[in-house]
């Protein structure tokens, strides 16, 4: 009788797990970047503030650190901690501090027969993708890393059955074209994001631009929702999936120390969120996960001890400081020119100061003080150009939120996460 009441538990237990496992990871979103994205979206400052979908779903906190004694992250480290549970030396992907394959989620769980996607906004091959299906000793080499796309088997298929993002560059090269190899393995493949629509089965591939996407700011200002929510048509009729969805370019924004880009990198960000989460209401057997790698440029809100942070003047902001600050500096007019990009007037001072960078013919020091000078408008403080070692947010939704409740190490997210696959 007792053993029946242990089996009768177990099972219990065992099929209680999720089916379904969405992942997704805010590349550089720190803390920091919920918070500004909360004060960003509000417009009337006499109401009262509203809360977003990152603050609905907040259950923790997480630390990030590598394995050596820098404390700070990369990309390719962080996402080897946060699906394999082991951390490694930044630049890794998926392997250890003496190079030895570590096993990935998507690994295990293609071995237990569940149907893997990923959908970024960066090249597939980057650094947190890339880490999910490949393993190379240092992140930078996209051919070796897109090769495994297809040799990188389990059970004699490759370990993707959906893959949508950018980097057709490393895929199709002079030397070999996976995607061509991908048609041939029964995959229905594409290279034109304009034909996202007709992606309709499985396994399939959608490879859309030379490298990541544009900004979400200058194009496509909804194409990781969109990916997202094609991804999980597709999936829906699968039996059991993981889907991990990084926003990519929070972090590109973040190296920028652009703060439009990066809410609007959010913006989208929160989109597919609000996706995943009506996905996982009308399929409670799916658990929702969200998390970053790292937070991005020591973004402050408020700056230079001033105890106000100006948001008129990034919605009036209308693309990249990238973008902008290579028309601009290319412009014969560069005053006639700055109405295209930013809505807000350029005052004589910075004005002279653009164009005396503009006729020495130095591009690097003109976008250096275009950037600074956005900054200074809003009061967006900004401490380097690189990865800090702040704690990142940890969210979920789901019927085993509890075990992402709290703070715990970025390993420990993997760990639960393994722990949900049957």
């Amino acid at each position: 009788m007792k053993a029946c009441l242990i089996c009768l538990v177990f099972f219990t237990s065992f099929s209680a797990l999720s089916q379904n496992i969405i992942y997704m990871i805010g590349d550089g979103m720190g803390p920091n970047y919920l918070t500004a994205y909360r004060y960003w979206l509000q417009k009337n400052p006499n109401k009262q503030i509203d809360q977003t979908i990152f603050d609905e779903l907040w259950t923790g906190m997480a630390k990030t650190h590598p394995d050596d004694n820098t404390f700070i992250t990369d990309s390719a480290s962080a996402a080897t901690a946060l699906n394999t549970q082991v951390k490694s030396y930044n630049g890794a992907i998926s392997v250890t501090a003496d190079q030895t394959p570590l096993t990935t989620i998507l690994e295990k769980s293609k071995k237990l027969n569940y149907t893997n996607a990923i959908v970024v906004t960066s090249q597939i091959t980057h650094a947190t993708p890339a880490a999910f299906y490949a393993h190379q000793e240092l992140r930078k080499q996209y051919p070796q890393i897109a090769d495994q796309i297809v040799d990188n088997k389990i059970n004699n298929q490759p370990i993707l059955d959906l893959m949508l993002g950018g980097g057709i560059k490393d895929l199709i090269r002079d030397d070999r074209n996976i995607l061509a190899e991908l048609q041939q393995l029964g995959y229905q493949t594409q290279a034109d994001y304009a034909k996202l629509d007709q992606l309709n089965k499985l396994p399939a591939a959608g490879i859309y631009f030379d490298k990541g996407f544009p900004s979400a700011i200058d194009e496509y200002p909804n194409r990781l929702a969109d990916m997202t929510e094609k991804a999980l048509s597709l999936l829906a009729s699968t039996n059991k999936f993981f889907l991990m969805v990084e926003s990519s370019q929070i972090d590109w924004c973040g190296h920028s120390n652009d703060i439009a880009c990066a809410l609007a990198e959010m913006n989208d960000f929160a989109k597919a969120i609000k996706i995943a989460k009506h996905y996982v209401d009308t399929h409670p057997d799916t658990q929702l996960v969200i998390t970053a790698d790292h937070e991005t440029g020591g973004l402050s809100i408020g700056s230079d001890g001033v105890y106000k942070w100006q948001t008129q003047y990034i919605d009036q902001t209308k693309s990249s400081i990238r973008v902008a600050s290579k028309a601009l500096f290319s412009a014969k007019s560069l005053a006639k020119t700055w109405s295209k990009y930013f809505q807000f007037e350029l005052e004589e001072t910075n004005l002279q100061a653009l164009t005396k960078l503009q006729k020495a013919g130095d591009e690097k020091q003109f976008k250096q003080k275009l950037t600074q000078y956005i900054n200074e408008k809003s009061f967006t403080g900004w401490t380097s150009g690189g990865h800090t070692a702040a704690d990142v947010p940890i969210l979920s939704y789901g019927k085993h939120s509890q075990l992402f409740s709290g703070f715990m190490d970025n390993t420990e997210i993997a760990k639960k996460l393994d722990s949900l696959l049957r």
